[in-house]
């Protein structure tokens, strides 16, 4: 499988770490398009998040509307926002693509292929929820970042790794989670 990966400036790098582990560690993942926004990088800076450094990794800067991401022939298979911001939300839902984040994501609504959306922000305006419906609408997926507590996660990391969980899972990765029952 070929994922995009995109980080924006909301809170929650860890998020985006988590996630990008998980895709690393499993074996039908063969490519990833990592797109930072202007300010994620200060995010995580500031969050002291470091991301995993892989080959099978291609990064790409936000303002290249040439790189692959932002053509359907590209077939990546799948996209995941992680965190996303409210804004960048609003900007998909309104088709107004201005940077490569929003044009990728908008090439995963009109090719028909998993776009997720893992919204890092609270409380919601009636604005972000109506955006978030027509998102829905367009076949992406809103996965609120709201860990689960289902699995007693002693740690922070156990803790927002059930988000990542559940995103990986979403996109059509099979990786090993907790589930219901055991």
């Amino acid at each position: 499988m070929k994922i995009v990966i995109a980080i924006t400036a909301a809170s929650g790098a860890l998020y985006a770490r988590l996630t990008l582990e998980r895709l690393l560690a499993a074996p039908e993942v063969s490519e990833i398009a990592l797109v930072c926004s202007a300010r994620a990088r200060e995010v995580m800076a500031h969050e002291r998040v470091v991301l995993p450094e892989d080959a099978r990794i291609r990064t790409f800067a936000n303002d290249d509307l040439f790189a692959p991401p932002a053509s359907g022939s590209a077939r990546y298979d799948a996209m995941i926002i992680v965190p996303s911001t409210v804004g960048t939300v609003g900007r998909v839902a309104a088709g107004a693509a201005q940077s490569l984040i929003e044009r990728a994501a908008d090439v995963m609504l009109k090719e028909r292929r998993r776009l997720v959306f893992v919204v890092r922000e609270t409380p919601l305006s009636l604005i972000h929820l109506r955006n978030m419906t027509a998102l829905t609408e367009a076949g992406a997926v809103i996965l609120p970042a709201s860990p689960s507590f289902y699995a007693a996660p002693q740690d922070i990391g156990a803790l927002c790794g059930t988000v990542a969980d559940r995103a990986v899972a979403l996109l059509g990765v099979d990786v090993p989670c907790y589930e219901w029952g055991e």
